[in-house]
Parts: C-alpha cells; structure tokens; sequence
C-alpha cells in the first residue's frame, strides 16, 4: 500500500527536485562568475538547503549527531559509509561551514544541472575508475587544496552505494592519497542511516517516512596515526554504528 501511494507523491517530489536545480544552475553561474567563491557556495548550500526541504513531502527527515565535535578552520577529511545519493544535499546544508568538497566519479561532472557544474567549479575531485593514474591524480590536487584552505573534503571508500545499508569493503588508495596530501587534516568518521530506503522501491517511487541520521565520531588527527592505523580505526567506527535492519 506505501508503495502505490508513493507514486502521486513522488511524481511531485522528483518535479520539485528537478525544479530547483535547473532554477539554481545560472544563479550558481552568475555567483560564480560575478560575486566569486563565497557567493557560489551559498548558492550550492541554499540550493541543497531546498532539496532537502523538498523532501519533506516524503515524509523524510534528517538528523546529524557530533557537529560539535568537528574543529573549525583546519582541514577535514570526511570519511562515510554511502547509502544513497540523498547523503550529499544533507551534509552540504548542514555542514556548510565547513566548505565540503567531494570525491566524484567523473560521469556526474557533465550532464546535471547544477551538480555537474558545482562539481567541475566547486573544488570537488572527478575522478575516472577506470584510471587509477588520473584518479589518484585528481584526489591530490582535491587534498592539497583542503589542506591550503583548511576546507573539507568527503570520501566515500566503498566507492559505490549500498542497496541495503550493509556496508562494503572500504578501498585504501582515496584515503592514502588525502593522508599523504592533506597532512594538516583530521580524519571524520562518519556513519549514515536509513539513507537507502528513499530508494527501497528502486529508482521511483520514492520510499515514505524515511529518518536519516549521520552520526559524526570523534576526528582523528592525521599527523597522529600511521595510515594503517588511523584506516583501520576509521572503518571500523563507521561500520560498528551502522544499522542494517
């Protein structure tokens, strides 16, 4: 029964959604362009800011635990379990102050009204799968930049999302790259719930009443831990408070 009245429903969310990126994509040009970096990010976090409200309509709700914890004005390298495109517009509006920058496949950098242009002007890696080589060359410019700026930048390890919420094994050489490259960061671990079950159905409709959580552990200071150490104490944070059921 959820799943037939999600159809009417969805039909409106996804309209909306796409609504606000296309009205955002030449506000985020003309920011950009006219007023600068500062002006383009707050047009990226009002627009998020919007998409998340949009999702209201499903019932969905967002709640972030630890952003107290997080040191203000040093670089940060935000370390996640992936359950569903739905985590980025979240950690955008609500970690705004601390400039988040992605590490993104290369194929959401054209194509997207207003992501792909956030992605290609915002500071954010694109990186090919396929070429390590170049992969690993994007991510070191990502981190050298956050270490500069004292942004942040989130990694997702598992390199694709979860259907289910289980998590996947996390991959080394992303995170190697941004330990050796942004040497003045912390590392964040950071574990997201229930994320999947907008898309429980698929990719339409959209799952009801979802309440997504991100909880944020205690940062762990690079300069501290050998990188197997601070890997190894990073996944095991994230994956020990995820919920499967």
């Amino acid at each position: 029964m959820q799943k037939i009245v999600s159809y009417p429903i969805s039909v409106v969310y996804v309209a909306l959604f796409m609504f606000w990126l296309i009205v955002f994509h030449p506000i985020q040009w003309i920011c950009y362009n006219v007023f600068g970096y500062n002006a383009h990010r707050w047009s990226v976090a009002i627009m998020n800011c919007m998409l998340l409200r949009t999702s209201h309509i499903l019932g969905t709700t967002y709640h972030f635990e630890g952003l107290e914890k997080l040191p203000k004005k040093v670089p940060l390298v935000l370390v996640s379990n992936h359950q569903s495109l739905h985590d980025i517009p979240a950690v955008i509006w609500f970690m705004r102050a601390w400039h988040p920058k992605f590490i993104s496949k290369k194929e959401l950098g054209k194509g997207i009204p207003s992501v792909s242009y956030n992605l290609r002007v915002g500071g954010s890696a694109l990186i090919d799968r396929k070429d390590a080589k170049q992969a690993l060359g994007e991510i070191k410019k990502t981190a050298e930049y956050i270490n500069k700026n004292n942004f942040s930048v989130m990694i997702f390890p598992e390199g694709t999302r979860g259907k289910n919420g289980v998590p996947k094994e996390f991959s080394i050489n992303g995170l190697k790259m941004l330990y050796k490259f942004a040497p003045d960061a912390y590392f964040v671990p950071i574990s997201i719930n229930n994320s999947w079950k907008m898309n429980r159905y698929g990719k339409f409709p959209m799952g009801l009443g979802s309440r997504i959580t991100f909880k944020i552990h205690e940062p762990l200071k690079i300069a501290d831990y050998n990188f197997e150490e601070i890997f190894e104490k990073t996944e095991s944070i994230i994956k020990k408070h995820i919920k499967t059921e």
